[in-house]
């Protein structure tokens, strides 16, 4: 399975993917992710068995679009994401906000 980048076309696969995967906000339960190719920025949420990409409004995280990726799982943690497919994971932790 190849993932896309929705700006690029650009397609990676998982481990590529999610190793691109930049910071976790736990509170909006969304994934920062930066494109390997184009270094376009996308906010998604991580759902069983798809990707949902949208924005942040209002105070929640708004899914317009989504991808399916069958057998993606996902576990939240404390200050981190795991996510899983097939045999392979990976985690993607929240980076620490120091306040303002």
């Amino acid at each position: 399975m190849l993932i896309p980048c929705l700006a690029c076309e650009s397609r990676f696969r998982p481990d590529e993917y999610f190793r691109a995967c930049t910071d976790y906000n736990r509170g909006l339960d969304l994934v920062s992710w930066i494109c390997p190719s184009c270094g376009n920025h996308d906010d998604l949420r991580v759902l069983p068995g798809e990707l949902g990409f949208g924005y942040p409004y209002r105070g929640r995280f708004a899914v317009h679009d989504r991808l399916r990726v069958p057998g993606l799982r996902r576990q939240r943690g404390e200050l981190r994401l795991d996510i899983s497919l097939d045999a392979h994971s990976w985690r993607v932790a929240t980076r620490v906000r120091l306040p303002v």
